[in-house]
């Protein structure tokens, strides 16, 4: 979301390529910008990453620290395989025990002298290295030797001062040791930027960073997920689906199924989203196969996230039914993967759909929507992300297909979030009981891109695949469960009394 001004700022990376797209395009050069967060969120890390970026394209860069000695930023280098070859670093922690037998009979507090000491040797190191990068950590060290908000306003001032003119971009580290949000700093400061984490009930922390500002300069707002790995900060910039938009050819694609396409009058619309909802064990995940197998014959590729099943599961249940497709896989058309909602953030599962879509994937399937819904931190938010990445995967002409466990063992019970408002088409599947044998029924609810059948079928699924039956009649009410034979027809041979269909 880069600015279109001929005025605008010249922008140099983080070192982080979703930094990089939440603000715009990078930090604007020669610039003060505050990064706060807790202690061990990944404000070291994230400012290694900068010093490094900055190395590789030939800059000076300086690194001040005046909490974490020398050995600690390198371990904390190491740990991700880093080299800080190139890096000048002044160590400024052991400050105090310099000037501790210092003048012992001045009239002067302690602190006052530390704090001035510390200054001048900044000052002449930055006069020294000319860096063009300089990362100052932390600002809460400053802050308890200055004692009072005046005296370390004024020191920030004065170092935003000295730095005017110089080439320098600087990041100003805040482990917001203060009991309240320091806005005298976040005033002067060009940018600021947070990193947060929260504790869910269970699972992992989930990270997240927020642009708060960036003067004279366009960036996105909001929460992003991040994640802290080995090689540094991952984040995952909030999807706007109004971003991304490619031409594709509108077209139906058969699902593998003539009884299934007729009723859903051609097959599925690329483009579009489907969504197959019913109890457990009516045949959801079998259906998503039948058209990702039939997808992958006409060497589309795609992408399966599964979350309520192995692997190795859903592959033998695929070849049981004549629909193997670890050929696919082998070859590269067909991509499963397996997600513990408890393990991954929202933000990294979107993220991992739109790579998905950027190499080629056609055909996406989310099994179940309820494992996603389990992922998100809180549940008033899954219908928001979840209509971005439909959105975002129609407007690319990829087809998606979403799978929805209704809860009770016939479904009956209300889903604890009601999302078929999202999808462009709705397959229904529901058990029913004829003559003291449960039966299975499938039927379209709607379809948004075209005219279906609204009559109901019967499904079985067996080792041959998927069969569907001509439309049910003489009887009501498939739908509850318990329906009822109408006048003339109990008596009269119908395909029901037949269970091979």
């Amino acid at each position: 979301m880069k600015s279109s001004s001929p005025n605008a700022p010249h922008l140099i990376s983080s070192g982080i390529t979703g930094l990089d797209e939440v603000l715009g395009g990078g930090y604007p050069r020669d610039r003060m910008y505050l990064i706060q967060g807790d202690p061990g969120v990944g404000k070291t890390t994230l400012s290694l990453q900068f010093l490094l970026k900055g190395v590789q394209e030939g800059e000076s860069v300086l690194y001040i620290t005046l909490s974490e000695t020398r050995e600690e930023i390198e371990a904390v280098a190491l740990s991700h395989g880093w080299s800080l070859e190139g890096i000048d670093i002044l160590d400024l922690s052991k400050i105090q025990e310099s000037v501790q037998n210092e003048n012992e009979n001045t009239f002067f507090r302690p602190s006052h002298i530390e704090l001035t000491r510390m200054y001048e040797l900044l000052l002449a190191e930055v006069e020294r290295t000319r860096p063009q990068r300089v990362v100052l950590d932390s600002l809460s060290e400053m802050r308890m030797l200055a004692e009072t908000p005046l005296r370390f306003r004024r020191k920030i001032l004065q170092l935003k001062q000295y730095l005017a003119g110089r080439n320098t971009t600087i990041l100003m580290l805040d482990d917001r040791a203060a009991e309240a949000r320091d806005l005298h700093v976040e005033s002067i400061a060009h940018g600021v930027v947070d990193l947060m984490r929260t504790l869910p009930g269970y699972g992992i922390s989930r990270r997240q960073v927020m642009v708060r500002k960036v003067r004279g300069a366009r960036f996105r707002d909001g929460a992003h997920d991040m994640n802290i790995t080995t090689g540094g900060l991952v984040i995952y910039p909030r999807l706007v689906a109004a971003e991304h938009s490619a031409p594709f050819v509108r077209e139906s694609l058969s699902t593998g199924n003539a009884a299934l396409d007729s009723l859903l009058g051609g097959g599925m619309d690329r483009g579009t989203s489907t969504m197959v909802m019913g109890p457990p064990g009516t045949g959801k995940s079998t259906l998503a196969i039948s058209f990702i197998y039939q997808a992958a014959k006409r060497g589309e590729k795609v992408y399966y996230l599964v979350f309520d099943e192995t692997i190795g599961t859903f592959l033998h249940r695929s070849a049981e039914i004549g629909m193997d497709l670890r050929p696919h896989i082998d070859a590269g058309i067909v991509r499963i993967e397996q997600l513990d909602p408890a393990e991954v953030s929202p933000g990294e599962l979107t993220f991992r759909i739109r790579d998905a879509v950027e190499n080629g994937v056609k055909i996406v399937v989310i099994d179940s929507i309820n494992g996603y819904l389990h992922a998100m931190p809180e549940e008033r938010f899954l219908s928001l992300q979840l209509h971005e990445v439909i959105a975002y995967l129609n407007q690319k002409g990829v087809t998606s297909l979403m799978i929805l466990a209704q809860q009770g063992l016939l479904g009956l019970l209300p889903s604890k979030a009601d999302l078929t408002y999202l999808a462009d088409a709705v397959i229904l599947l529901r058990y029913f009981e004829v003559r003291g044998a449960v039966r299975q029924a499938i039927s379209i609810l709607k379809k948004r891109s075209g005219a279906h059948e609204r009559t109901i079928r019967e499904i079985q699924i067996s080792s041959e695949g998927i069969t569907i039956s001509e439309p049910i009649e003489g009887l009501q009410g498939v739908l509850t469960g318990t329906p009822s034979f109408l006048p003339g027809y109990e008596e009269r041979e119908t395909s029901l009394d037949d269970d091979t269909l």
